[in-house]
């Protein structure tokens, strides 16, 4: 029987951990600005803000927006700072840490 593929580089593990919560952002990342599927490319150590043209400060607002109200992040808008949106994986990383439950 084979056994289950496990991750064998570093950016495969940052990639296989939480799949639902970093799809669910790419999902919506790549909906909010447009960027027509590229967002499934991206690693956890993709940059996002200052890197990602799409990604500006209306995108910024409408992205925090679909969270809250499409996957019910609890978000305290005096918690975000550039760092949040940094990379894809410190924006997952804010995105679990205001999930319910």
């Amino acid at each position: 029987m084979p056994s289950a593929r496990q991750p064998s580089t570093a950016a495969d593990q940052a990639t296989t951990q939480p799949a639902s919560v970093r799809d669910d952002v790419l999902r919506l990342l790549d909906e909010v600005c447009g960027l027509g599927g590229r967002a499934a490319t991206f690693t956890d150590d993709t940059p996002l803000l200052a890197n990602l043209p799409e990604l500006d400060s209306m995108a910024v607002i409408a992205l925090i927006t679909a969270l809250e109200e499409r996957l019910g992040v609890v978000i305290d808008h005096g918690a975000i700072d550039g760092d949040t949106f940094a990379s894809v994986g410190s924006l997952v990383q804010f995105v679990q840490a205001g999930r319910p439950g």
